[in-house]
């Protein structure tokens, strides 16, 4: 496999994360009820190029891991499982629109850019109530999450938290930034 472009993995970057993955899938079966590892693996030996995007949401503190199969398309669906927001997806605002607008005290980049940038969705607000269903999640941070485009039109977006055993979901300006806000990820493989 030629190294060169950027959105490949070696070899032994393969077997690393294959090894993460399968590790973290054994040890939180509850995730992923009914879903045989044997068949995920088979979908990612198959997707390279979603093999470099689950490698990404690792390397930035997302603990990918399965959390549904499509029937439809026989794809296993990977959510960002960490207990907090990804570490290495906070401090951003939420578009690059946002990120322009900001004259001074930019944020190194914005939510939407860099999950474009790793081949990912940001987890939409059903999605991220199905994750909570799975595990208590943000219980000290904050995740951004797709903002409908009403709402990002008059300059807003959303984001979600939980807290007192509820899921909230509240409103900031699209060019807000926190240390303890991040997004969180969706990929089909």
């Amino acid at each position: 496999m030629k190294i060169g472009n950027k959105k490949e993995l070696s070899t032994v970057q393969i077997d690393e994360l294959l090894k993460t993955l399968k590790a973290r899938f054994e040890k939180n079966m509850n995730r992923h009820s009914g879903i045989e590892w044997a068949k995920v693996l088979s979908n990612l030996k198959a997707a390279s190029e979603k093999m470099w995007s689950l490698n990404e949401m690792e390397k930035t503190s997302g603990e990918p891991d399965v959390v549904g199969c499509d029937k439809k398309t026989s794809e296993y669906i990977f959510y960002d499982c960490s207990a907090e927001s990804p570490a290495g997806r906070r401090s951003f605002c939420y578009d690059h629109e946002a990120l322009e607008e900001r004259k001074e005290h930019k944020p190194k980049n914005s939510a939407v850019n860099m999950a474009t940038t790793i081949g990912v969705e940001i987890l939409t607000e059903e999605q991220y109530r199905e994750l909570q269903q799975l595990g208590k999640f943000d219980l000290k941070t904050s995740s951004w999450v797709k903002t409908p485009a009403d709402i990002r039109k008059l300059g807003g977006a959303i984001f979600c938290d939980r807290r007192y055993n509820t899921i909230f979901v509240y409103h900031n300006g699209a060019e807000s930034y926190y240390a303890a806000r991040g997004f969180r990820s969706c990929l089909r493989v």
